[in-house]
């Protein structure tokens, strides 16, 4: 055991980071089965989400091997504040289609969490560089904020 102890930090981040993942995909799933169309406009955000979603191993990895230092944990955020945003233009693209427009968008409704975990990222980026500990903080708390799928557009 003593041998393993070591590499609690990467252990720790793969944690955050599966929880991310398993956010993301049930938010997802949950997302597409709410619209009644999907267009090739919708394709391209949805690819865009995926390319910041496929950079977290790389940032998780990253953090964990440099035991949480100041820039590996800003740019985990910077990771995750990208597929916050890619998310939010999936959402928007989805809108855009006028079978989806009325049902999904009165579903999201005025998402304070999507406007909530933006700002919750960049102040645990800025805060990576003054103390880790509540930078990392802010990326459980959003995390938290999400763990139960959207109940807006879970029916």
């Amino acid at each position: 055991w003593a041998s393993l102890a070591p590499l609690w930090p990467v252990f720790l981040s793969y944690v955050l980071s599966f929880i991310y993942v398993g956010i993301y995909w049930n938010n997802h799933h949950h997302l597409l089965h709410a619209v009644h169309k999907i267009n090739g406009g919708v394709l391209w955000p949805n690819l865009h989400l995926l390319f910041w979603l496929s950079l977290l191993p790389f940032a998780t990895g990253w953090m964990g091997e440099n035991h949480f230092a100041p820039l590996p944990v800003a740019v985990y955020g910077g990771v995750m504040i990208m597929s916050a945003l890619a998310w939010a233009l999936l959402q928007r693209s989805l809108v855009r289609i006028p079978s989806n427009r009325t049902a999904l968008a009165e579903a999201l409704g005025r998402d304070w969490k999507g406007k909530v975990s933006p700002l919750i990222y960049l102040a645990s980026i800025a805060l990576a560089f003054v103390h880790v500990g509540l930078s990392l903080a802010g990326y459980a708390l959003v995390a938290a904020l999400w763990l139960i799928p959207d109940r807006r557009i879970e029916h």
